[in-house]
């Protein structure tokens, strides 16, 4: 077996059905296999999965066992020669791993590769690539010095900004949203260090990838939307977790004297109140209108009646996918894409040239019964049922 893709979820049930259906879409042609694990999540995922996907690995934990307990889980039960650590809240395109997989194998010192991410609004996230967080570079990015500077070699490393965002290239640290590599060097590693409940677990990972001789690259050329935050809320827990899971990375691989020690402490209070107070829900404003891309004209009236706002419809039976000439002007719009018509690689490609134009998207997933979406990678996104 090629590949397997193992998907950790904790109570983001609607993110959850989205994300896999999109695997199976990018599966098609690979002798693959899915493995699901749920964290003891309080909501339906579990009995979602059981019904919409009875031929999915599905390991249910009765408890919440954290990040890299509920991976290590699900790799000990794959069987691909190559295996992809692959949130929840991601959506992949049609030919993602197709991609992935040739380049993977062009490559003699694979460790991990990730790929490029986009947020709800079809933002880039820079968390894409990454420097190792030495107290240097940690000092680069708290005082803000990678901004002023972002093409200095000195200055700009913590977001590994020797590459921009449309260049394929070795990295050293990549996010644990999309992980792919070898399983073997997987298991070789030990898999992630459970001693880390979250947050620092793929900077670990990646390094001590690193420490082996091996080469982490990021690939530009296929982007996966990472809607952010749907896992867990940015409280005082959040807070607490960020704060220990730093100190964790820290104290397991570098000498820590009282000046670094005290400088760390300043910088994780720093970042986990920046970070906490980035996820705090900002005024939303609702759309006026909303616009449907679909071939289905009698899911326009069914969107009226749910939304209780106008809703215009663009005919694909009849008229071309073209989404900037249609909206350029309605600010307030929302754009609504029919997965039935429009495939997730399309989705993924129309809000990545469409960022930064002040309008808004929800997909609705094949045969799904609601609107999925984020507007603000901060927060988490809005489900909307239709049904």
């Amino acid at each position: 077996m090629q590949l397997s893709v193992i998907i950790l979820n904790y109570n983001v049930r609607y993110f959850l059905e989205q994300c896999v259906l999109s695997v199976q879409s990018a599966l098609e042609t690979i002798d693959s296999e899915i493995i699901v694990i749920d964290n003891n999540s309080p909501d339906d995922s579990c009995a979602m999965m059981k019904q919409r996907f009875p031929n999915v690995k599905f390991i249910q934990n009765n408890e919440n066992v954290g990040f890299p307990k509920g991976n290590n889980i699900g790799v000990a039960q794959a069987k691909g020669e190559y295996i992809c650590i692959l949130n929840p809240d991601t959506v992949v395109a049609e030919d993602t791993f197709t991609k992935v997989l040739a380049f993977a194998q062009k490559q003699p010192d694979l460790g991990i590769l990730g790929c490029k991410l986009i947020d709800g609004t079809g933002k880039f996230l820079p968390e894409s690539k990454r420097s190792v967080p030495t107290p240097w570079v940690a000092f680069t990015k708290i005082t803000g010095l990678y901004k002023l500077f972002p093409k200095s070699g000195t200055f700009g490393k913590y977001y590994a900004q020797h590459l921009n965002e449309n260049q394929t290239g070795k990295v050293d640290i990549l996010v644990g949203a999309f992980m792919f590599m070898k399983r073997d060097l997987y298991l070789e590693l030990g898999g992630f260090d459970e001693d880390c409940f979250m947050y620092s677990d793929d900077i670990d990972l990646s390094y001590r990838v690193l420490k082996e001789g091996k080469s982490n690259y990021y690939f530009h050329d296929t982007t996966v939307i990472h809607y952010k935050g749907e896992s867990t809320n940015k409280d005082e827990t959040y807070m607490k977790r960020f704060q220990e899971a730093m100190h964790f990375f820290y104290k397991k691989h570098f000498e820590i004297s009282l000046l670094f020690s005290l400088f760390m402490k300043i910088g994780i209070v720093f970042f986990s109140l920046v970070k906490m107070f980035q996820g705090k829900p900002g005024i939303k404003i609702a759309p006026k209108s909303y616009l449907l891309y679909s071939a289905n004209e009698k899911l326009v009236d069914k969107l009226r009646l749910v939304l209780q706002k106008k809703v215009l419809f663009h005919d694909l039976k009849t008229e071309k996918m073209v989404i900037s000439s249609s909206i350029k002007s309605k600010i307030s719009t929302e754009v609504i894409l029919d997965n039935e018509f429009i495939s997730f690689k399309e989705c993924i490609a129309i809000l990545e040239s469409s960022r930064n134009k002040r309008f808004t998207f929800k997909i609705i997933p094949k045969n799904a019964k609601f609107l999925i979406g984020s507007n603000n990678s901060n927060e988490r996104g809005e489900i909307i049922e239709i049904e």
